[in-house]
């Protein structure tokens, strides 16, 4: 039998004790986090690549909470690195690829562009899961010493940027498993709101505009398309674009019809940086190769409605991504990073000398917008526990290879168009 006191603090707090009993009803995924313990399904997962990539998917993959995911080992080109990789995190270092998949059931393919075909329908022909970084694949040249990106006819481009999706796509077609596109602006909480918002009021999404941008790769092969693919409308702008197709594709099937895919495109690149008149006070990554530095594009969708994506590396105070939609009923501004979820101002930089703030940032001196929970902010958990929820229990997912393909194809188009001026391009899509 309850004492007074008890009874009174049920009457006082009986409809805030409602309203939270209804706020786990009404969301799936909490009362799914709720049981994390209860791990129902176990699956191995393999690491190709030691590097920046392979360190945070190795991160993202341990948040999984639905599934049991065991990361049986890596496997890199470098043997010193792969081992180094594997000894900081308790796995094993394989000795080859083939290894690696035949102990395995899904693999993580975080390994320069040039290397994502390959890998990949490696994985599927023996029916493993391939989640593959962005950007899914790209054209590398011909094979000659002298090939340079920036002076290859850009239809030749585009028509083997094309053939590479074809290969994947028929090697996927032929496969029991899937491709899994690890597009991390998919699944960003910003966005996944703006899906919530455009399915539950209708939305018509009439332009979006978005940007990727920094102050230059960290990577020493990105200055060379051979080994990236393409330049920064390609590395960079593959992420908002697939964000702007993503949200289109949502709002076609909020209204019971196909989605709504990009039809042409319009774009111009430039190489900043390597104009004779760049002044280089040394903050800005200035030794690309033969790759684009700033880019926009123009993408009009088959209704007529258009997205501006703008990329670029030469932007000085950390990264910069955005995503702005206009729609018929609200608009929405999407800040990936930098947000202000927390703000500090440090008057000496060697305070900080020890402390992460954000990816990108040129000093710690000064007022600065330090991520509390970046890896969360940018999608990265809630896209590995997609992804893992599709391989254990067969679950529909986001960020699919027919998306892949059509960012990949729109971005060559856009590489034809800015060879022409800007002229507008038809886009092929999957």
């Amino acid at each position: 039998m309850m004492d007074n006191q008890t009874a009174a603090g049920q009457k006082k707090h009986g409809n805030c004790i409602a309203h939270v009993d209804d706020y786990f009803a009404k969301n799936e995924n909490i009362k799914q986090r709720g049981n994390f313990m209860k791990k129902e399904k176990h699956i191995r997962t393999g690491i190709i690549g030691s590097g920046f990539a392979a360190s945070f998917h190795f991160e993202a993959i341990r948040k999984v909470y639905r599934t049991d995911v065991e990361v049986v080992g890596v496997y890199s080109k470098t043997r010193e690195n792969r081992e180094a990789y594997a000894q900081k995190r308790e796995i094993k270092s394989f000795n080859s690829i083939e290894e690696l998949l035949d102990n395995c059931d899904a693999v993580h393919i975080c390994t320069p562009v040039s290397t994502h075909e390959m890998f990949t329908v490696m994985a599927l022909e023996r029916d493993k899961y391939p989640i593959v970084e962005k950007p899914l694949t790209g054209y590398f040249g011909n094979d000659s010493g002298d090939f340079r990106g920036d002076t290859a006819p850009k239809m030749e481009v585009l028509d083997n940027a094309l053939n590479s999706i074809d290969r994947i796509l028929e090697a996927e077609s032929k496969s029991k498993a899937r491709l899994l596109y690890a597009e991390n602006w998919v699944y960003a909480p910003a966005i996944q709101k703006e899906r919530e918002m455009i399915e539950k009021t209708g939305a018509q999404i009439l332009w979006m505009h978005g940007e990727e941008a920094h102050s230059g790769s960290h990577a020493p092969t990105y200055g060379y398309w051979k080994y990236s693919g393409g330049g920064v409308m390609l590395g960079k702008g593959c992420h908002p674009l697939t964000a702007a197709l993503y949200l289109k594709r949502v709002e076609g099937r909020t209204r019971g019809k196909d989605p709504i895919k990009p039809q042409s495109v319009s774009a111009r690149i430039h190489s900043i940086t390597r104009l004779e008149s760049y002044i280089d006070r040394g903050h800005i990554r200035a030794d690309y190769h033969d790759i684009d530095d700033f880019s926009l594009m123009h993408v009009q969708f088959e209704d007529g409605t258009v997205a501006d994506i703008f990329a670029s590396d030469i932007i000085l105070g950390g990264i910069h991504n955005w995503l702005e939609v206009a729609a018929n009923n609200h608009r929405t501004i999407c800040n990936i990073n930098p947000n202000t979820t927390m703000q500090t101002y440090n008057p000496v930089e060697e305070y900080f000398k020890d402390i992460y703030t954000v990816e990108k940032i040129e000093t710690k001196q000064g007022w600065s917008n330090p991520a509390p929970a970046e890896d969360m902010i940018t999608g990265y958990p809630d896209e590995m526990e997609s992804f893992y929820g599709a391989i254990a229990y067969n679950e529909p997912f986001e960020s699919d290879s027919s998306l892949a393909a059509d960012a990949i194809s729109t971005i060559f188009s856009a590489y034809v168009s800015a060879e022409r001026e800007g002229s507008k391009i038809m886009i092929r899509n999957y």
